[in-house]
């Protein structure tokens, strides 16, 4: 029997309150089911009025590790036949970390290829994942988990981001004023979601239109 994972969010709008739940979850909203708890209304001359809520699930899929093995394996295997066509000589090996399958990219020997890979902001490994995540899901059929890195570029900015968001709804919910954090890829959203959501009395809601997206936190109305 196949469980489900369920998340509740609010925010201003239901567009908000849909899109930070699909990042925290990691899915597209083709992938979920949304129920819409609450529609936003505004207060008298701007004051009260409550938050939209919605509540979106997913089929928790439940990959085995056996299956998280092989999606690693195809990944490695896609990565070194496209990294020999670009010339890159570089390991690839997979590495579990606190529960994430990543994919790892090591080139001591080549730092220059290394940055070629990454990219500004790490904009060229995004694109990089992308096109392994889609390369694996057409092999198995199965959305595929596991996350390509490039000499720890991503764990890095994972510590650093959740520190960051930390430290910052802390903040907001001691000013009550909302932060807005710099623009970020979905995969660097969801880290910034999570790490808030650990602080409570603050909610995330992610706005702006792509490459320019953000996460906004806010005090949580009560």
């Amino acid at each position: 029997m196949v469980g489900m994972r369920e998340v509740e969010k609010s925010a201003g709008s239901v567009e908000e309150a849909v899109e930070a739940a699909l990042e925290e979850l990691g899915v597209s909203e083709q992938e979920a089911q949304i129920e819409i708890v609450q529609e936003p209304e505004r207060g008298f001359l701007g004051m009260g009025g409550q938050a939209a809520v919605v509540r979106v699930r997913v089929p928790d899929e439940g990959v085995s590790p056996a299956d998280l093995e092989d999606q690693a394996a195809l990944a490695v295997e896609f990565l070194e036949g496209l990294l020999d066509r670009m010339g890159i000589d570089a390991e690839v090996e997979p590495h579990l970390v606190d529960g994430v399958m990543y994919v790892d990219l090591l080139g001591g020997d080549d730092p220059q290829g290394m940055g070629l890979l990454i990219g500004r902001h790490g904009q060229t490994l995004e694109a990089l994942h992308e096109i392994v995540r889609s390369a694996v899901q057409r092999s198995t059929g199965e959305r595929c988990l596991v996350v390509v890195d490039v000499e720890d570029y991503r764990k890095r900015r994972r510590s650093q981001l959740a520190e960051r968001a930390e430290e910052a709804a802390r903040r907001v919910r001691r000013t009550g004023r909302q932060e807005s954090l710099e623009p970020m890829n979905p995969y660097e959203r969801k880290i910034v979601h999570d790490a808030a959501s650990q602080v409570g009395g603050v909610e995330t809601s992610s706005e702006g239109e792509d490459p320019r997206r953000r996460v906004v936190i806010r005090k949580k109305r009560r």
